[in-house]
C-alpha cells in the first residue's frame, strides 16, 4: 500500500495511520514473543533437564528475579507435570527434535524449568496481543482491512457493528496484559539467559552496517514518526544517519540488489525499480551462483536488518524509551554476571535476541501511545479512515517501507496508465540471508557464522543459535519455480 500511495503522492487520514500502527505494533509484539519462547529459546533451554528441577527452588528463583504473579510454586509445578506427562507419553511433539543433553546446553535444571514454564505461559500472551490484530484487521493472519488510501474500518461510537469504544477498550486491556508479560517475564528471561551464556556476546557479530526504517507515522504525509530509523555504518552509532520521511531519497537512492550469486538470469546489480525475477538454476557453484535469495545492498554495502539494527538506530537517534529498556536489560545482565556489560555486547548472537525483547518493550509503550492518539482524534470529531486513490495517465513509480518484525521491508512499484508495470519486494530475510553481492562481500548470515564454535558437527546447535537469532523467514525471501523451471502461478493484472 505504502509503495502505491507514495507513487500517487497520497495523504492518509490520521485514524488510518493510527489503526495501521496499532495493527503493526501488536503483530510485532506477537511475533517477538513467539520468536523468543517458541522458536529460539529451545536452542538455549534444555526441556528434558527441567524435569529434574526442584519446583520450589524454581519458584523461589523466579520470585527473586521478577514480581511476575505467575512465578508461583503451583504454576511451576503444574508446568513440570505437563512436561512429564508429555515425555511419559513417548510423543514429544514440539519438543521432539531438540538437541537435549547437548554439551553446549549449560543452564541449571531450575533455570530450565522456569523458562519452560514461561514457554507455556507465552502461548497465552501471544494469543492475547494477536487478538488486537484480529479486532482491527477482521482476522489474523492475512488481515482484511487494509486499502490503498487508508483502512476499511468504519468508526461509529454508537454502533455495535463498527469500531466503537467497547472494542477500543478491549484493545487497551489486551495491550496492558501483554505489556506485563513482556516487561516482567520476557525481558528478565532474556537477560538471565544472556548472563548464563555471556560468552555468546563474542560470537555472531558479522555485518555491522545496520539499516532500519522509521515507523508509526504520526501525520498524514509520513514525515513525522514515533519510532526513528536510519543507517549506521560499521557499527559506529556516532555515524547514524536518519531516514526522515516516506519520500526520503537517502533510502530510495541507496538500495540495490545483486544477482551475481543468485539463481536468476544475468549478473546485474540494480535498483528495485529495475529489478527482475527470471529464474535460471545452475546447481551449486562455490564461486558462482548458489542461492535463490538476491543480495541487497545499501550504499553498495551489505547491511544487517532486524530488531538489533532497529534498536541501535533508535538508541543512536536518542529515542528515550529504547535507551531506557536497553539500559534496563544490560544492567540486569551486568548484575547477574558481576561486571559491566555495555551496548557493544549487542553486536552478537545473544545481542540480537536481547534487542528483540528490548524492541518488544518499546512497542508496548508505542501501542499505548497510538491507542491514545486514535481515541483523542476520534473524540475531536474526526472519523475519516480512507481517501480514495486517483491513478494518473503515464508512468509513476514509488516505494514504501515498514519496520517489520524481522527488519526493514520495502516494496517498489512502477505504474503505467493505472496498471502495474513492475513490482519488487526487498524483504528483511533477503537482506540477512542474501548471498555474496556483486563485490563478493558476505551477507549477514554468512558473516555471522564465521568463528562460531561447534562442539558436535553432527548436532550443530551453535549454528542454529546464530541463524535463529535473525528469526529467518526464507519463505518471504525466495521465489520458487518447479523442477522444470515452469511458473507455478501467474497473476493477471486486470
Amino acid at each position: 500500500m505504502r509503495s502505491v500511495e507514495n507513487a500517487l503522492g497520497m495523504e492518509i487520514p490520521l485514524n488510518a495511520q493510527y489503526i495501521r500502527n496499532i495493527i503493526m505494533g501488536a503483530h510485532a509484539v506477537h511475533d517477538h514473543i513467539v520468536h523468543f519462547y517458541h522458536l529460539c529459546a529451545l536452542d538455549w533451554v534444555d526441556i528434558v533437564s527441567a524435569l529434574s528441577a526442584d519446583a520450589k527452588a524454581t519458584a523461589k528463583l523466579g520470585q527473586s528475579l521478577s514480581p511476575w504473579k505467575r512465578n508461583s510454586f503451583e504454576e511451576i509445578r503444574g508446568a513440570q507435570k505437563r512436561l512429564q506427562t508429555l515425555v511419559d507419553s513417548g510423543q514429544l511433539g514440539i519438543y521432539g527434535s531438540g538437541y537435549w543433553g547437548h554439551p553446549a546446553m549449560k543452564l541449571a535444571p531450575e533455570v530450565n524449568l522456569l523458562a519452560a514454564t514461561h514457554y507455556l505461559q507465552a502461548l497465552e500472551y501471544q494469543r492475547k496481543i494477536n487478538n488486537v490484530v484480529a479486532i482491527l484487521g477482521s482476522k489474523t493472519p492475512h488481515i482484511q482491512n487494509m486499502a490503498v488510501g487508508g483502512v476499511s474500518n468504519a468508526i461509529n461510537l454508537d454502533s455495535p457493528d463498527t469500531l466503537n469504544m467497547e472494542k477500543l477498550y478491549l484493545i487497551k486491556t489486551l495491550i496492558a496484559e501483554a505489556d506485563d508479560f513482556v516487561k516482567q517475564v520476557a525481558m528478565v528471561d532474556v537477560a538471565a539467559i544472556g548472563a548464563f551464556y555471556a560468552e555468546w556476546t563474542g560470537y555472531g557479530k558479522g555485518v555491522t552496517n545496520y539499516l532500519s526504517a522509521p515507523d508509526m507515522p504520526m501525520d498524514t504525509k509520513g514525515t513525522s514518526f514515533e519510532l526513528p530509523g536510519g543507517y549506521i555504518p560499521g557499527g559506529d552509532i556516532s555515524k547514524f544517519t536518519a531516514i526522515k520521511s516516506f519520500n526520503d531519497p537517502f533510502f530510495e537512492d541507496n538500495v540495490k540488489e545483486s544477482i551475481k550469486h543468485s539463481w536468476y538470469d544475468g549478473e546485474w546489480n540494480r535498483t528495485p525499480y529495475e529489478g527482475e525475477t527470471v529464474p535460471k538454476y545452475t546447481d551449486w557453484q562455490d564461486d558462482g551462483k548458489y542461492s535463490w535469495v538476491k543480495a541487497p545492498t545499501f550504499q553498495d554495502e551489505p547491511a544487517q536488518v532486524g530488531p538489533l539494527a532497529n534498536v541501535l538506530c533508535m538508541f543512536a537517534a536518542g529515542h528515550k524509551p529504547t535507551q531506557k529498556y536497553a539500559t534496563q536489560v544490560l544492567d540486569t545482565v551486568s548484575s547477574l554476571v558481576g561486571s559491566k556489560v555495555g551496548v557493544g555486547a549487542l553486536h552478537s548472537t545473544i545481542g540480537r535476541i536481547a534487542a528483540r525483547v528490548i524492541r518488544c518493550a518499546v512497542l508496548n509503550d508505542t501501542l499505548e501511545n497510538q491507542w491514545t492518539a486514535l481515541v483523542n482524534n476520534i473524540a475531536s470529531g474526526d472519523t475519516t479512515t480512507f481517501n480514495p486513490p486517483s491513478f494518473p495517465k503515464g508512468e509513476v513509480q514509488g516505494f514504501g517501507y515498514h519496520e517489520a518484525p524481522r527488519g526493514i521491508l520495502s516494496h517498489w512499484i512502477v505504474i503505467d496508465n493505472g496498471k502495474i508495470k513492475n513490482y519488487q519486494a526487498v524483504v528483511p530475510s533477503t537482506w540477512n540471508a542474501g548471498p555474496r553481492n556483486s563485490k563478493d562481500d558476505l551477507g549477514p548470515y554468512e558473516a555471522a557464522l564465521l568463528g562460531n564454535p561447534v562442539a558436535e558437527p553432527e548436532r550443530p546447535l551453535e549454528i542454529l543459535r546464530t541463524i535463529h537469532s535473525f528469526d529467518p523467514c526464507l519463505a518471504c525471501a525466495v521465489h520458487m519455480v518447479d523442477k522444470n523451471n515452469n511458473e507455478i502461478v501467474k497473476v493477471k493484472v486486470l
